[in-house]
């Protein structure tokens, strides 16, 4: 998987330096003349990451793109907006359904390993939709290219490798809010920074072992917001959202501990999931059902396929990582996930104590995010993705969350919110989430943009099926679904 690597303080310093499967229908505008007040989306920009961008299902691919939450807060408005697309499969990896037993519960996934080709590089002016997927709170100001965005320039060299994407939407003339500046924008959304812990926490805090330091996350997000203020834009921004509480994390365990016979495991000696905490090599974390099942561990979803050799001798999880050898002290002789020797890797789990360093980073980055905002009452509004997403995933257990009549989980598939990769919003949840966004912009700046009818966009042709499929078995995913997801 591509790694989102943390800031070091050399980032500090150079800044100090330098700062100065799915039914897809046609979008149209709506016959309704919205009433701007003070939130004029002539020119309307939006500046962000890979949920900006409309990736989906592990790639950024044109039939996803068109359901953009600013692409359809564009069309609600009536504006022009131009957006870097890119021809299905896309480019990254697309995770598609390959088989699907509803009488069982079991699910096959599969990745498209084709690649798309970008549709309009020679647009003659920056895109309206400055979202590049894998870019950090840093890149906004900074990143010009694949070669000078944060998770290149200060990445592990031994394993960093360039990012496609800025160069796609970049295009070599200026970063993205050099960019955005030149097309003096009247209206201009911001939801970065979910990247800066998202990293750290997808590699079960294992590379970056750490989310970006809140003091540099601070001064970047207040540059940022400082310099985005300069264009006299009114601006909605958007927060982090728990990372902890997305289907990325909330599916496998749950399933371990209902498929895993554990309490014969236990009578044979082994007290439980046997995983390493960070920096170990020989084991000494132990997770028990109770912890997988109630989120006290969350085990990855890139976990899935390694749950099912939980007790069986054996090294899989090296090969697939290509290790060059074992790690010293590892012995795959050994029952896998039960032996301190041949323990439950620490990429593959967020124990207790990772948890809580993504959870106080993510409130910390939220309260920088809010100072910003209250810095700029009348410029700026703040979209508490954070609360919003809480919201619905509290309502889970009591008959889910309805929008325009139909019903919304955050489980994994069956859930209709998140797409195939476990992290991104399927183009119902990027209409759910234009919708948070405007109702925003009508109550801060007195406008009457018309909200989004969520049931009018296209859901995954699966959840016609919710009520029979369960997904009451681990998803399999096909080797390398995972190796070129971005965020």
């Amino acid at each position: 998987m591509k790694k989102i690597f943390n800031l070091a303080l050399g980032i500090f310093v150079t800044i100090l330096i330098f700062s100065g499967c799915q039914d897809r229908t046609n979008l149209t505008a709506p016959t309704v003349s919205p009433q701007s007040g003070s939130a004029d989306l002539t020119r309307y920009v939006s500046i962000g990451n890979s949920l900006t961008a409309g990736y989906q299902s592990g790639a950024l691919y044109q039939s996803a793109q068109v359901y953009a939450y600013d692409n359809l807060i564009s069309k609600q408005a009536g504006t022009t907006f131009a957006m870097p697309l890119i021809s299905d499969p896309g480019i990254g990896g697309r995770i598609k359904i390959q088989s699907l037993d509803i009488a069982k519960g079991e699910i096959v996934l599969a990745y498209d390993g084709s690649t798309g080709t970008p549709e309009n590089l020679t647009y003659p002016a920056p895109y309206n939709n400055l979202g590049i997927p894998g870019a950090l709170v840093y890149d906004v100001l900074n990143a010009t290219s694949s070669t000078t965005c944060a998770s290149y320039v200060f990445g592990n060299p031994a394993t960093r490798t360039p990012n496609p994407f800025f160069d796609i939407i970049l295009r070599g003339s200026g970063s993205q809010f050099a960019q955005a500046k030149l097309l003096h924008p009247t209206f201009l959304s911001l939801w970065i920074g979910n990247n800066d812990v998202l990293g750290f926490a997808t590699s079960g805090g294992f590379s970056p072992s750490a989310p970006t330091p809140t003091a540099q996350f601070q001064y970047l997000f207040s540059q940022l917001g400082d310099s985005i203020a300069s264009l006299g834009a009114k601006v909605a921004v958007a927060n982090i959202p728990d990372v902890t509480s997305i289907p990325f994390f909330n599916t496998v365990g749950p399933l371990m501990a209902m498929e895993i016979p554990w309490g014969v495991i236990r009578l044979l000696g082994a007290p439980g999931l046997v995983y390493q905490k960070h920096g170990e090599t020989i084991a000494t974390g132990v997770a028990d059902s109770l912890s997988l099942l109630t989120g006290g561990v969350l085990i990855t979803l890139t976990a899935s396929n390694y749950a099912t050799l939980v007790g069986k001798p054996g090294g899989q999880f090296y090969r697939d990582n290509h290790y060059p050898a074992l790690p010293p002290g590892i012995d795959t002789t050994k029952p896998f996930g039960l032996h301190p020797q041949n323990p439950w890797p620490d990429a593959l789990i967020l124990d207790a104590s990772e948890i809580n360093t993504a959870k106080t980073s993510t409130a910390a980055f939220n309260a920088a995010i809010a100072a910003v905002v209250a810095k700029y009452p009348n410029q700026f509004a703040l979209v508490d993705i954070n609360s919003i997403f809480n919201n619905i995933r509290a309502h889970d257990f009591s008959g889910g969350t309805v929008y325009n009549g139909v019903r919304f989980f955050t489980s994994y598939i069956t859930g209709g919110l998140f797409s195939l990769d476990g992290v991104h919003p399927t183009d119902q949840g990027q209409a759910i989430i234009a919708d948070e966004f405007i109702k925003i912009i009508n109550s801060k700046f007195g406008a009457n943009y018309p909200l989004v009818d969520v049931a009018s966009i296209p859901g995954s042709l699966i959840l016609a099926k919710r009520g029979l499929f369960t997904g009451t078995k681990l998803p399999y995913f096909e080797p390398g679904a995972f190796d070129h997801l971005l965020y």
